[in-house]
C-alpha cells in the first residue's frame, strides 16, 4: 500500500493512492481513498475517494527525529576522500529540515555549495527501542524517498554537521510511504534538470536496514513517524538556483523539489 499525507480545503489527512501510476502530480489517474485514523494503528479505508491531482501532498510523515547514516556506500565515502566506517555512522536532522514534495528547497544564505544526496527512507510504525534483529520488519511502516541536502562548504568547515544538514529544507521526502516493498535491491537515482546525476542500488549499502535500526535503538527510543535515512550512492554534486532535484527510487516513485533563493 502507498500511504500519503496530504491537504485539502484547509484540511489534512492520510489516504491510500490507488491506480497504476506512479506521478505525485496526478496526472495519471491516481486517486486517495481518505483513511480513517492514522497510519501507525489499525485503520480502515473510509471509501471517500480524491483525485491526487486535486490535492496538495505533503511530506509523507512529520517525524520527531531524522536520524540519518553517512558514508554507507563505499564509492560515495571514496569520492569525498572518507574512510568507510567500521560501525554504522549516525546523525541527526531536525524535524523544522522536513519539507514535502514540490516544496522548494530554500538555498541557505551561509553557504556557497549545496549538494544533493538521493536516500532510500525507512518510517518507523511503532514505538520501539533495543530492537533485536530478527523483529526490525515489526517496527518498519515502510519506505519513502529523501533526500540528505547538505552544504558541503559548512560540512567542510565546522567539522560537524548540525548546520551542514540541519538548516529548515534540507530533508525532503515523498511522495508518500511504500508498505509492501523489499529494500534490499532497489535502483536509487538523482537528476538535476532531467541530466542524471546519481545512480546506484540498496545493494550497495555497507551496513543493512537492519544494522542501522538494530544500532540506533540501542542508544534510544524511536517514535511512529520517526526517519532513518540509509545513506547515498556515489554522484553527489552541486545545486544551485533554479535547479530542480529528483530523486526517484524503485518501486517507491519520485520525489522533485525545487532549488530557490532564501528570501
Amino acid at each position: 500500500m502507498r500511504i500519503a499525507r496530504f491537504s485539502i480545503d484547509g484540511n489534512v489527512a492520510f489516504g491510500a493512492v490507488e491506480g497504476e501510476g506512479t506521478d505525485p502530480s496526478g496526472s495519471g489517474g491516481l486517486v486517495l481513498d481518505i483513511i480513517k485514523g492514522i497510519p501507525f494503528a489499525d485503520f480502515e479505508l473510509s471509501g471517500t475517494k480524491v483525485p491526487l491531482s486535486k490535492v496538495r501532498l505533503l511530506p509523507p510523515v512529520l517525524p520527531s527525529k531524522v536520524v540519518a547514516f553517512g558514508r554507507n556506500y563505499a564509492e560515495h565515502a571514496a569520492e569525498l576522500g572518507n574512510e568507510v566506517p567500521d560501525e554504522p555512522f549516525a546523525f541527526f536532522k531536525p524535524s523544522t529540515s522536513v519539507v514535502g514534495p514540490g516544496d522548494p528547497i530554500a538555498y541557505p544564505s551561509f553557504s556557497q555549495e549545496l549538494h544533493h544526496e538521493a536516500e532510500l527512507a525507512v518510517v518507523i510504525g511503532r514505538m520501539c527501542r533495543e530492537v533485536p534483529r530478527e523483529r526490525v520488519k515489526d517496527v518498519i511502516l515502510g519506505y519513502t524517498c529523501a533526500n540528505d541536502v547538505t552544504a558541503r562548504d559548512v560540512q567542510k568547515r565546522e567539522k560537524q554537521w548540525a548546520r551542514a544538514k540541519g538548516f529548515d529544507g534540507a530533508c525532503p521526502l515523498g511522495p508518500w510511504v511504500e508498505t509492501d516493498l523489499d529494500p534490499g535491491d532497489l535502483v536509487i537515482q538523482c537528476t538535476v534538470n532531467g541530466e542524471q546525476r546519481q545512480l546506484g542500488s540498496t545493494s550497495q549499502m555497507i551496513h543493512s536496514i537492519e544494522d542501522l535500526i538494530v544500532n540506533i535503538s540501542e542508544a534510544m527510543t524511536l517514535l511512529p513517524g520517526d526517519v532513518i535515512l540509509t545513506g547515498t550512492p556515489a554522484g553527489v554534486g552541486p545545486l544551485n538556483v533554479g535547479d530542480e532535484v529528483a530523486v526517484t527510487i524503485q518501486g517507491i516513485g519520485t520525489l522533485t523539489n525545487k532549488v530557490i533563493k532564501r528570501g
